[in-house]
């Protein structure tokens, strides 16, 4: 069977990612080019339904296989009857030509009968190679997007976490203001005190 185009992309989906640098301090993630990434798998996805088809009209000649091989069983028991009819065409002969013609007839039948084993058989190969063929490039793709989807995921959940320290950092000097803002507010109220305090002092000696 040759190299069907979708075996082409996930060779080329598997020699990209090969060849894709590292991330700094790090011996399993990779850095990827999203859009030649996306452009791949975009025509991954658009080929898959065609070698889909391709198997299933794979499978589908397993009826013509069955039917050329009845076709070919009907006529050989077709040839036999007819000869068995030549045979016991004449009476003195009937007994003998009868046997004979059982003989013929049931080896035609059995002829026909290893015909459709055979075709069944080779029906069946070209069936379980074809489903076994396609499982094995759904899985393929199955692992690709599943890898995707964890290398997103951790991204993801390490730009979460930055932001989330940002802002605890911003929440944190904010509470170390606070205390600032209190004192530079009570500094005006203690000198208006001490104002009062002293007109009081002037009022009283008059």
């Amino acid at each position: 069977m040759s190299s069907s185009r979708i075996e082409q992309i996930i060779e080329e989906i598997e020699e990209y990612v090969e060849n894709c640098r590292y991330q700094p301090l790090s011996t399993t993630k990779i850095i990827v080019n999203k859009e030649e990434l996306e452009e791949l798998l975009r025509e991954l996805r658009l080929k898959t339904p065609d070698e889909i088809k391709r198997y299933q009209k794979i499978i589908g000649n397993k009826d013509a296989i069955l039917a050329d091989a009845q076709s070919k069983a009907d006529n050989i028991v077709a040839e036999a009857e007819e000869d068995a009819r030549r045979r016991v065409s004449e009476t003195e002969i009937m007994k003998a030509a009868y046997a004979q013609a059982n003989e013929t007839v049931n080896a035609a039948n059995q002829q026909a009968q290893d015909i459709l084993n055979s075709a069944q058989q080779d029906a069946n190969n070209i069936r379980t190679s074809a489903i076994s063929y396609t499982d094995q490039l759904l899985a393929n793709i199955s692992s690709i997007m599943g890898n995707t989807i964890a290398e997103v995921g951790e991204k993801y959940t390490a730009f979460s976490s930055s932001i989330q320290n940002y802002y605890d950092l911003v929440n944190q000097n904010r509470s170390e203001l606070a205390p600032m803002e209190d004192s530079a507010a009570a500094a005006p109220a203690a000198e208006e005190e001490e104002a009062d305090s002293y007109d009081d002092l002037d009022e009283d000696d008059e």
